[in-house]
């Protein structure tokens, strides 16, 4: 089994790209950091990805992280240097990021094998399969840092787990263990830890030998389903709270609790 092997460097991070038996493999490599994706890593993802469809072969997209993690999301120690105005832009470059894995005209399938977290969950959703092992974690933080989720991401968690439960997940902040979030549909298959790689390489097989028709025609009806759900909110939410990010990000680098003293109205 011949595997083609294109790391994309950054200066502490790595996006590795292999392929093998019709199976485009993506690997999200910052282990020293839980993997948080850096700007230039999320610009790197996007271009690999794109890529995948330059090779007819690959019939099938496998998304990864090395170590013991995912993916952490974005590193937020990046915004703490930024404006709200860059750290905007950078949110919508992500989400274009996150879109251009969903809407991949193959499948894709996310190895879970640690920690995904804010964007890290995310990127897991947009996955059309999710496999993982028992020491997955899932979750979206948000609410401690001043970060909106857009109509694009509660769409694909309301789709799995349901409207209460997601704003459940969002108001309070939890974590989903591996078990809890294979019971919600967050994750498709739960396996042991050893046998994680193995069984996501034979899924990927499995999958890769029925008919690309077939399955480019139900990963299009699926999308159209989900994409064409009503919402009654403005679309265009920012990112970022211009009061309460800046104390969220700074009370993370900081590692203390956040002091958010805006009032709704």
């Amino acid at each position: 089994m011949q595997i083609k092997t294109t790391r994309m460097d950054a200066e502490d991070a790595k996006i590795i790209y292999q392929e093998t038996a019709g199976l485009a493999i993506i690997t999200i490599h910052r282990p020293q950091a839980k993997n948080a994706l850096t700007a230039n890593m999320w610009d790197q993802l996007a271009k690999i990805a794109v890529n995948v469809l330059d090779n007819p072969k690959n019939k099938v997209l496998i998304l990864r992280g090395s170590g013991e993690n995912f993916t952490a999301g974005s590193d937020l120690k990046e915004f703490h240097t930024i404006s709200l105005e860059q750290a905007e832009e950078a949110f919508i470059h992500m989400e274009k990021t996150i879109s251009i894995i969903e809407l991949l005209p193959i499948p894709t399938i996310g190895v879970i094998n640690g920690p995904a977290m804010g964007a890290g969950l995310e990127l897991a959703l947009a996955c059309d399969i999710r496999i993982g092992s028992e020491k997955a974690k899932m979750g979206i933080p948000v609410g401690k840092l001043g970060i909106t989720i857009n109509n694009k991401f509660a769409q694909r968690l309301v789709s799995l787990i349901g409207p209460s439960k997601t704003k459940d997940l969002v108001y309070t902040g939890r974590i989903y263990k591996a078990e809890k979030a294979y019971k919600v549909g967050m994750l498709n298959y739960l396996v042991e830890e050893k046998d994680l790689v193995k069984y996501s390489i034979r899924m990927g097989k499995l999958v890769a030998s029925m008919s690309p028709a077939s399955l480019l025609a139900v990963k299009s009806s699926v999308q159209e389903c989900i994409d064409s759900a009503p919402s009654l909110w403005p679309s265009s939410t920012p990112f970022v709270d211009k009061n309460d990010f800046p104390e969220g990000v700074t009370a993370f680098v900081e590692k203390r609790l956040p002091q958010f003293s805006r009032k709704t109205n």
